[in-house]
């Protein structure tokens, strides 16, 4: 029976991988026209390149007059994402931990408020963090825009961190306590290794939003010192002078690598975030 519902099974897929693939078409030239503008040359009127060349990527080799080194930039933007990601999965594995285990006062208005807080977008709040970045001296500094980033997206994290440690069954952690483990090894050593496919996807969904974010780096941390990937490529819209409209898309498909590599190594845990959050 199972060799014979097989070929049925694949059968019945067929006309939607081929409506997908037909939809999908249009974006597939949309990116490989993109890469080709990126190393040939071409009229504005002409449909096919005249020639190849490499000029429009040499942002990677030498600075442009008025813009951040490109490389100065990138270690911004792996500094700014990755220790976001790190605060994010510090404090939600605690917190969602707390939240779900240990009966915690007032803990349903506690949860109320976390979500309460993730309503409310982050341009919304800009002004009351520019005051507060500048009162207290982290203006312009990388670290002042980690941690504002890192406290808006704790509340999502910490919902759902929660949610997986709800599917981790009371057994596990009771054999440890009668083992003699303390509660911090019963979590750590015990509880953790449950929930792992939650940190990773909490992870990678942190990182990806670190990243991408171009709304707080503008605002907080404009400086050249301090720029990121996504501030350093809406400058060059920004820049009616010296307008290259090649290199700009260079720089976005130099932009994009990183997110299609980790994407392509780590988006079957991305898919698990949500599984998570599911349970009060």
């Amino acid at each position: 029976m199972a060799e014979q519902s097989q070929p049925s099974a694949n059968y019945r897929s067929w006309p939607v991988i081929t409506a997908l693939t037909i939809v999908s078409l249009p974006l597939l030239l949309m990116y490989l026209y993109l890469f080709l503008d990126t190393v040939t040359v071409k009229q504005p009127d002409a449909l096919l390149p005249s020639g190849l060349t490499l000029n429009h990527w040499r942002f990677l080799w030498q600075t442009t007059a008025g813009k951040a080194n490109i490389w100065q930039v990138t270690v911004n933007t792996l500094l700014f994402s990755a220790c976001t990601t790190s605060l994010v999965l510090i404090v939600s594995s605690m917190a969602g931990y707390v939240l779900s285990r240990l009966n915690v006062p007032a803990r349903g208005f506690f949860l109320a408020g976390v979500m309460v807080l993730h309503a409310f977008p982050s341009v919304t709040l800009i002004i009351a963090i520019f005051i507060v970045l500048q009162m207290i001296g982290l203006y312009n500094s990388l670290i002042g825009v980690i941690l504002v980033k890192a406290a808006i997206d704790l509340p999502l994290g910490i919902w759902l961190m929660k949610g997986f440690y709800d599917t981790v069954p009371w057994e596990i952690e009771m054999a440890g306590v009668v083992d003699g483990a303390s509660r911090f090894r019963v979590w750590r050593s015990l509880v953790l290794p449950q929930v792992k496919p939650g940190i990773m996807a909490l992870g990678l969904f942190s990182f990806l939003a670190g990243w991408g974010e171009f709304i707080l780096p503008q605002v907080l941390a404009p400086g050249n010192d301090v720029q990121v990937l996504s501030v350093y490529l809406a400058g060059f819209l920004a820049d009616d002078n010296n307008y290259d409209f090649n290199m700009f898309k260079a720089v976005g498909l130099f932009y994009l690598i990183p997110v299609l590599i980790a994407y392509a190594l780590f988006n079957k845990y991305l898919m698990n975030i949500y599984g998570g959050g599911s349970k009060g």
